[in-house]
């Protein structure tokens, strides 16, 4: 049941005071950092100014937009011969954040990983197929080491060629997989084609679902299609990656690793600390983290403490299911794409308009976005050669800024509608 049994169900005092200690040496390596030693220095803080965990709320808050300020080696505080890793989030501007990690990160990370497993009931001997993208994206490579620190059999299969993934299942035994709930609900449709029942067919009795946000209706729907158990997960590529939250097998809200994390929930508006049970912006410190920590990093995710103890006997606090962002982002086949991207790419294309609108829909178990953007008028002026030249080279534009390929239609100025106040830049059309 537990993978470090000592430190899942450690007193809370213990925890706490862990948490201090772990909390000032981070202060101490955040310290050497450009961008923490340049701050703590004009505001005349430092580990001195902490002799308790409620101390935290003297530092200033660190967001995405100070990460993307400072690229690349701002935030870092080792020596670059030291760093092993890099990995990437998206961003709104065509520059990513950045987060690097040392041999060691990557070793607490991967203990991480294989504690989150481990208690959803993955064991050495399991065959694990994972069905995440692998590269810059930290989802893929997180689950694989984690899963072979337990010693269960990796199939790095990565994401997409669905009837692939099927043989995959088929001929190996799967018996854990790690997917997009979007995708795994598309990958039903495929079992429907080749007149196979996932039940009967194959052998998986796990999902870990991550990568984009879900709910709890999704999740009995993929149990339901494919008679296995699938867990949510919490993870962001600052923090490590997937492995901050995870459900144990009560399923009642993520435990999140506090002997790696320290938390706070703040309204995103007075910027202050709310009760625990209350809702609001989940804002994160790393505690074990060496070529890059992070102080009070705002991750936007809303979210909730949930203050009972669980059953499972783990001490530490669990967190709901993310209810959303404080900002505008939004999440697509696992990408995180911010409106303002496309905004910055559409405008420096020649002959596009000012106005655009993204339109998501859901087609079957598939989501898909569509960008109308107004254009000039001479693109309509009969020559179709012209106007597929234009949308052929938008589409081109968009996918190599946001990673996916939406669909263009184009469309004369001024035919989408303006409204008093704010732009209205997404149409939401997705239903569960």
């Amino acid at each position: 049941m537990y993978w470090e049994k000592e430190v899942e169900t450690m007193d809370r005092s213990k925890l706490e005071a862990a948490q201090l200690v772990a909390l000032q040496d981070t202060l101490i390596k955040a310290e050497k950092s450009y961008y923490y030693g340049k701050t703590f220095q004009e505001k005349g803080i430092g580990v001195s100014s902490v002799k308790s965990l409620l101390d935290i709320t003297k530092f200033p808050f660190t967001t995405k937009d100070d990460l993307r300020e400072h690229w690349p080696y701002g935030f870092t505080a080792v020596p670059k011969d030291e760093l092993v890793r890099m990995h990437s989030s998206s961003g709104t501007t065509g520059r990513a954040t950045v987060v690097f990690h040392t041999a060691k990160d990557i070793a607490v990370w991967t203990n991480l990983l294989a504690r989150c497993l481990y208690m959803a009931g993955m064991r050495k001997g399991d065959i694990f197929q994972n069905m995440m993208t692998y590269g810059l994206f930290t989802g893929g490579l997180g689950f694989h080491y984690g899963a072979e620190k337990i010693g269960a059999l990796v199939i790095p299969a990565g994401a997409g060629n669905s009837k692939r993934q099927i043989q995959l299942m088929r001929d190996f035994t799967t018996t854990a997989v790690h997917v997009i709930p979007s995708y795994a609900l598309h990958l039903s449709t495929v079992f429907d084609e080749l007149k196979l029942d996932p039940r009967k067919d194959t052998s998986v009795k796990i999902a870990f679902l991550g990568a984009e946000p879900h709910t709890e209706k999704m999740r009995k729907k993929i149990e339901e299609i494919y008679g296995y158990k699938a867990f949510n997960s919490y993870g962001l590529s600052e923090m490590n990656g997937p492995g901050v939250a995870f459900e144990c097998p009560y399923q009642e809200g993520m435990h999140i690793w506090e002997d790696s994390f320290l938390v706070e929930i703040i309204d995103s508006k007075t910027l202050q600390p709310v009760p625990d049970g209350e809702e609001g912006e989940l804002v994160m410190t790393s505690l074990q983290k060496e070529g890059m920590p992070l102080i009070r990093y705002r991750t936007k995710d809303l979210t909730r403490i949930i203050p009972e103890p669980c059953a499972c006997g783990r001490t530490h606090r669990r967190i709901e299911r993310i209810k959303g962002r404080s900002d505008d982002m939004l999440i697509l086949k696992g990408v995180n794409i911010f409106p303002m991207q496309i905004e910055k790419k559409l405008m420096d294309i020649p002959g596009v308009g000012t106005n655009f609108l993204i339109i998501l829909t859901r087609e079957g178990y598939n989501d898909d976005m569509t960008v109308k953007v107004e254009v000039g008028k001479q693109y309509f002026s009969g020559d179709l050669k012209q106007l597929e030249k234009l949308k052929k080279k938008i589409i081109e534009e968009l996918k190599g800024e946001i990673l996916i390929t939406p669909k263009v239609e184009l469309v004369e100025p001024d035919s989408i509608p303006k409204g008093e106040g704010k732009a209205v830049r997404v149409i939401d059309n997705r239903k569960e």
